[in-house]
């Protein structure tokens, strides 16, 4: 799973990954723009916490995200190069500066969030432009020169293809083109200090529901403050902001909901681990993210809640009292599923 982080030069988007990940990267309009920052970043499940807490494992495992902090390119706005690593990205999450910058000029998020839209609706029209020629010219393909024509109108009119209505079989046509208006994108909203725990402006949540679009709001320097404490110092100055968590927890499991995956579980005295999945997936398939061998040797799949599990206190309890079920092969498993997967190789 790889996100990237996105935005504009000084919207702070190196010092939310830095806050995301705890690395220490260059920040500012003096950071380097030629090079991308990596960090994987944990995805926090209280799912996984209650397991752990039942079995007390010897290892526990959240999912993990990569984020990319993609660099900033050089002028106003993203180069080339940078459009062209973000459609390497499942999604995308763009830092939007609502903070006042260092000669005190107030953000301006509007501006932001509708300038990177129309840099990516370039992109993907100079994409669209060089494949509808060819087409034309080899007449190869007429469903997808047709279908191609009618984005190309879409993004022309300034829509991104993520408010255009495609089928399953459209999508499939198209998916190689890796489209960046097409991937899921979360909003960032960037706060200074004081606007903490307030209410967004309503010009940016209409903003960000005109285009159906995620939207997270945090302060990307207290993060950072948060971060440098200790645990016991971190729920207390996160309590006197008058909030239940540091706002970076909301964000990363808003980003990992942007890719639309599920969660399966497995839980034992040696690991509590949480799987990531795609929406869809059969049992042996899920079995196979495991080890190859337990897909191959599939038998069956041993299913009950973390909800059930939880609350009965073990899988013989859950057993006795109806709530494990014995699943086969065509079994879809389903977000928050304790599995255990019997085989034979």
């Amino acid at each position: 799973m790889k996100i990237g982080l996105v935005g504009l030069p000084g919207s702070g988007k190196s010092t939310v990954f830095g806050a995301l990940t705890g690395l220490v990267v260059e920040t500012g309009f003096g950071g380097r723009k030629d090079k991308a920052n990596l960090g994987s970043v944990k995805v926090p499940d209280v799912r996984v916490d209650a397991l752990a807490k039942l079995y007390d494992p010897k290892k526990t495992t959240y999912a993990e995200i990569i984020f990319t902090d993609l660099a900033a390119g050089t002028g106003e706005g993203l180069d080339r190069g940078v459009l062209n690593s973000m459609r390497n990205l499942d999604a995308l999450c763009q830092v939007v500066r609502a903070f006042p910058d260092t000669a005190g000029a107030a953000g301006d998020p509007l501006r932001e969030i509708t300038e990177l839209e129309l840099e990516t609706i370039l992109a993907d029209i100079e994409i669209i432009e060089q494949r509808v020629a060819r087409l034309r010219k080899d007449r190869s393909d007429p469903r997808e020169l047709k279908l191609l024509e009618r984005l190309q109108g879409e993004l022309e009119a300034e829509r991104s293809l993520r408010r255009v209505e495609l089928s399953d079989a459209e999508h499939h046509l198209i998916a190689g083109y890796a489209f960046l208006t097409l991937k899921p994108l979360l909003l960032v909203l960037n706060v200074p200090e004081d606007d903490v725990g307030k209410d967004v402006p309503g010009d940016v949540v209409a903003a960000a529901k005109e285009r159906g679009l995620g939207l997270v709001v945090l302060s990307a320097q207290v993060e950072m403050d948060i971060a440098q404490l200790d645990e016991a110092d971190q729920q207390e100055f996160v309590a006197s902001l008058g909030l239940e968590e540091p706002a970076k927890n909301r964000f990363v499991r808003a980003a990992f909901d942007l890719i639309q995956l599920i969660t399966m579980l497995t839980s034992g005295p040696d690991e509590c681990r949480a799987w990531p999945l795609a929406r869809g997936t059969p049992a042996p398939k899920a079995a196979g993210k495991i080890h190859s061998d337990i897909e191959r040797g599939f038998i069956r799949a041993e299913v009950i809640s973390w909800q059930d599990l939880v609350e009965f206190g073990s899988e013989a309890k859950c057993r006795d009292a109806g709530k494990l079920r014995v699943e086969g092969k065509d079994y879809i498993i389903q977000d928050g599923d304790v599995v255990n997967f019997r085989f034979n190789v």
